[in-house]
């Protein structure tokens, strides 16, 4: 499994407003970037996993999507050049 530099490690507004005043919400974003750090893609198809398993090698940009609830997700976005990795709602994306 090859490794990968997550860069500078950013949410937006609102997750960080969530992250604030949900502890539970904070935990599943905590372990969730995690997971992503040890290439757990989360909630994605086999197919999307495949290609950010591709991407870590070749050095392009990663997506992943980890499910909180129903109707709460968080996207986990790190950029091909590695300098930025963003935290976001999928509305934000």
């Amino acid at each position: 499994m090859a490794e990968f530099e997550l860069g500078r490690t950013v949410m937006t507004n609102e997750v960080c407003y969530r992250r604030i005043t949900d502890k539970d919400f904070d935990y599943f974003m905590t372990n969730s970037l995690k997971k992503y750090q040890k290439q757990d893609w989360g909630d994605i198809c086999e197919e999307d996993k495949e290609l950010n398993d591709a991407a870590v090698r070749d050095g392009e940009q990663i997506v992943a999507l980890y499910k909180y609830s129903d109707d709460v997700s968080i996207y986990i976005i790190t950029e091909s050049d590695r300098s930025v990795t963003t935290i976001c709602f999928p509305y934000e994306r």
